[in-house]
This record gives structure tokens, C-alpha cells and sequence, in this order.
């Protein structure tokens, strides 16, 4: 099944380095032929809050909307794509919750750190509720010198899409997103199970001998139903790669990824096991940071 990106809304702090998220969102908004809405959020001290820092006149905050407006409006400058900039004021990852569901985004972008609000945005604590609380994806994107295969003044180009399956309700939600976008793009598509021991601990209490021929059978479905995961039609334009791999999940899925030069990953957020731990609390850095390529995290709606 197509997944439909109609809108999509990219968040930026207007530092150099996410502004990239900018350059992402209108590369997709073409691709799709979808509305952008480019987002900056004023961020200002908890002490304001309640009442314990000095009052933010709101000519100040006007003067800084208007600011934040004129950059978006020099960052997108003529590129023939229909946009609209969104600044307001407030708490990064509050607002653009709420401004992505008030617009009905179907993909929410942006980078992995930046000089200030992105920074908070995209790292730590921040991350954790900004995936579990926005209503649709969100592209996690790098720097300019990670996508120069990948995006280009040509458009993008995903050519390899790898998608971590555990058999969850949140992983096969990723999965059609993923499934989508290789149709969208024509893209590999490789299908990753991580078998992590623990797991699969019970099936492994009889003899060596035995226990391996388990383990073979296991593989075997499992391998299985990850093929029967992909519609028939869809054997059409791809043969998809079934993959699995063994280890702690993070490490086998940044390795793979590292290893076979993918375009983009794809993961569910509540996953039984394998994306719960990918995306809770510091593994969430260290797999962004690591990744060499953007992550697409997808979670199932309330």
C-alpha cells in the first residue's frame, strides 16, 4: 500500500547545519509534489516560564519572529515549491508536535543536532517524546557531507532502504513506510531481523546438537515470514533481501547499514525488543550519531 506524503513539515533552528533539514524537505515536497511547511521555534529560558527571569516584551517577541521569518524566506528563496514558513514561540519539541498535527503533516524532518534549539530537539530526552508524541515519521537527517549520494541539485536519490523488522505492530507500520518509498524511488529493499540470544533462550535448552537444528529451523521461518511480509505485486519492480543478523541490535543494524552503504533506515519506534531498545534514552544518540545515513523513525498513532 502507497503511503500518501501530502505535507510535510521540517523543523530548523536556522543554524547552518540544520538548515539541511531545509534542503531535505524541499527535495521531498517536489518529489511528492507536497505542501512544506518550514518551521522555527523561539525558544526561551524555563525561568521565564515562572516568572523568574526578565519579562520578554512582545516587542521582542515580534522583533524575533519577524527575524526568524526573514531567514526562512532567505533559506527557501525562489525554489519552486509551494511552502509556508511557521515561527512561534515556546518549548522545540511541545511546538512542533503540535504545529505538525495542526497541519496534518504526513513526514515531520529534521537534523541531528544544531547550535541551539535543534540541538535540544534532536538529543536526548527531547528525541524520546518528539517520536513518541508527533503523529507522523520523522526523517532524522545528517550533514551535508553524509548525503552527497543521497541528495543532490539532481533530487534524491535512495537506492538502498533498509527496514528493521521484529514482527510488532510499530515495525510493520515501518515496514509499509519503507515499502512505499522504495516503490516512490525504486530503491533496494532489505529487510533486517536482529536474533537477539536472549530471545530465543528457551528453544536452546536441549542438546547442542539438537539446539542447532533448532536454530536452523528458526531461521528458516523467520526468513520466511519476512518474505511473506511483501505483497506479491510488489516482486514486480524489487526483489527484496532478507537479512538476519545476530547480536545486540543497535551494533548489527548500524554495522549493516555501515557495511552495505544504505540510503536510509527505517524503524519502528515501540518495537517488542529490537526498536524499543534502538530508540530509548542514550542508545537513541548513539544510533543517530552513528547511522551513516538518515533514519526514519514511524509510530503508531494513539
Amino acid at each position: 500500500m502507497r503511503v500518501e506524503i501530502k505535507t510535510i513539515f521540517c523543523a530548523t533552528d536556522v543554524s547552518d547545519f540544520s538548515n539541511h533539514a531545509v534542503s531535505w524537505g524541499i527535495a521531498l515536497a517536489r518529489e511528492f509534489s507536497a505542501k512544506l511547511y518550514v518551521c522555527h521555534v523561539v525558544d526561551f529560558p524555563t525561568s521565564i516560564t515562572y516568572g523568574d527571569g526578565p519579562i520578554f516584551f512582545v516587542d521582542q517577541q515580534s522583533q524575533a519572529i519577524g527575524n526568524a521569518n526573514h531567514q526562512l524566506e532567505q533559506l527557501v528563496g525562489d525554489k519552486e515549491v509551494q511552502w509556508e514558513p511557521l515561527v512561534t514561540i515556546g518549548h522545540a519539541g511541545d511546538e512542533i508536535s503540535r504545529l505538525a498535527k495542526e497541519k496534518g503533516a504526513d513526514l515531520a524532518i529534521s537534523a541531528t543536532h544544531g547550535r541551539s534549539g535543534l540541538k535540544r530537539l534532536i538529543l536526548g530526552s527531547v528525541t524520546e517524546r518528539l517520536m513518541r508524541t508527533l503523529h507522523c515519521p520523522l526523517l532524522i537527517v545528517r550533514g551535508p557531507e553524509h548525503d552527497l549520494n543521497i541528495l543532490s541539485e539532481q533530487g534524491l536519490r535512495f537506492k538502498k532502504i533498509l527496514v528493521g523488522c521484529d514482527f510488532s505492530e510499530d515495525s510493520a507500520l515501518a515496514f509499509q513506510h519503507g515499502l512505499s518509498l522504495a516503490q516512490e524511488f525504486q530503491s533496494e529493499l532489505h529487510l533486517v531481523h536482529v536474533m537477539e540470544p536472549p530471545v530465543y533462550v528457551d528453544m536452546f535448552k536441549t542438546s547442542v546438537e539438537y539446539g542447532e537444528e533448532r536454530q536452523v529451523d528458526l531461521q528458516t521461518r523467520i526468513k520466511n515470514k519476512l518474505r511473506k511480509m511483501v505483497p506479491t505485486e510488489a516482486f514486480n519492480w524489487c526483489t527484496p533481501q532478507t537479512v538476519l543478523l545476530d547480536g545486540p541490535s543497535h551494533e548489527e543494524l548500524i554495522r549493516y547499514a555501515k557495511t552495505n552503504k544504505m540510503d536510509l533506515i527505517v524503524l519502528g519506534v515501540r518495537g517488542q525488543g529490537l526498536v524499543e531498545r534502538l530508540f530509548v534514552g542514550s542508545t537513541t544518540d548513539r544510533v543517530v550519531r552513528q547511522t551513516p545515513c538518515p533514519a526514519l523513525s514511524v509510530c503508531l498513532p494513539e
